[in-house]
């Protein structure tokens, strides 16, 4: 009986040391990025015109699934989104805003059942922030102009980034190729 509690205690012990080193090494992370000299290179990227409504405004403007993912942050079921296998020529815009997001040519098959886009049309457009959810430490990949949740990123993508845009389906409004604005 004394052998069952200390293998049990023992197992919490090495758990909560695990759990402690992640949350210490997303606290360094989020040290380092606020630190990190600002890149005088792409000063523009921050300056882009802000759109901000009401969440009623929002409730009003999009479906519940899309209100879901892009202002509460959710996401939609593996497999299940509109654009996952999609192979159609054009642009994937913010479906709240429509700023442009991704080009179909960066889109690839990454077997996860989300749309995968190895880089955005332009930094310009997306930001990328540390998310803390679910027990983890990842990079979640927002709309600049309206803050609206579109994904994460990975490094696990192919070249020449290496890096993997897992997008929501809900997140996204396609434009085709040769489409005038609207």
């Amino acid at each position: 009986m004394r052998h069952n509690s200390f293998l049990a205690m023992a197992t919490w012990s090495v758990a909560f040391t695990f759990i402690g080193i992640g949350i210490s090494y997303g606290d360094t992370q989020q040290q380092a990025d606020t630190n990190a000299p600002e890149n005088t290179e792409n000063a523009s990227a921050t300056k882009v015109e802000k759109i901000v409504k009401s969440d009623t405004e929002w409730r009003k403007q999009l479906t519940k699934m899309q209100y879901y993912v892009t202002r509460k942050a959710g996401t939609e079921r593996a497999f299940s989104g509109k654009y996952w296998k999609h192979k159609a020529k054009g642009t994937y815009g913010c479906v709240c805003c429509g700023g442009p997001l991704f080009a179909s040519a960066t889109k690839f098959k990454s077997g996860t059942g989300w749309p995968s886009f190895y880089e955005p049309v332009d930094d310009i457009h997306v930001e990328e922030r540390l998310d803390r959810t679910l027990f983890s430490v990842r990079t979640e990949v927002v709309c600049r102009r309206c803050d609206a949740h579109l994904g994460h990123v990975f490094p696990d993508g192919p070249e020449p980034t290496g890096l993997r845009y897992c997008i929501n389906s809900a997140a996204l409004k396609f434009k085709p190729a040769g489409k005038a604005s609207d």
